[in-house]
């Protein structure tokens, strides 16, 4: 199979031209050398590696726990509820955003981690076998 990493050519300050590894992949590939939401990041290292799966696992769950939580409180006034509302929904739309870059890095690990948080967040925050009542969420589903 070939090298999926991709060369890429750039100029550097001076003019000249330089090429470098990159490990862009354009498919899904399996391994733990790559890179996730940072350059560099995790790079070669397995432990690493781990904890980005971790990072992105944890996202998903988060993203799942704001979309079903219920926090403000009924008789809550309703501007302030409205801008916090309005505060979750951008820290929800954010990390979701963080969780689909992470996905964009192609790697199979990533896309694993990223399904299983959001599956078990939705088990344990979002369907009947964990809710004690039926409360309605603060904000409203995801499109």
């Amino acid at each position: 199979m070939a090298n999926m990493a991709e060369t890429t050519s750039a100029w550097n300050t001076t003019g000249l031209h330089v090429h470098r590894k990159s490990l862009l992949h354009m498919s899904f590939y399996w391994g733990h050398k790559s890179e996730i939401l940072f350059s560099g990041w995790p790079g070669c290292n397995s432990g690493m590696y781990a904890l980005a799966l971790i990072l992105v696992f944890a996202l998903a769950m988060i993203v799942e726990w704001l979309s079903y939580c219920s926090i403000i409180k009924p008789g809550a006034n309703k501007v302030a509820a409205g801008f916090f509302q309005t505060a979750m929904h951008t820290v929800r739309a954010g990390l979701s955003y963080m969780v689909m870059l992470a996905v964009m890095s192609f790697n199979g690990g990533v896309f694993l981690a990223a399904v299983f948080g959001h599956a078990i967040g939705f088990l344990v925050f979002g369907s009947k076998a964990f809710r004690k009542a039926e409360k309605v969420p603060d904000l409203p589903p995801r499109k």
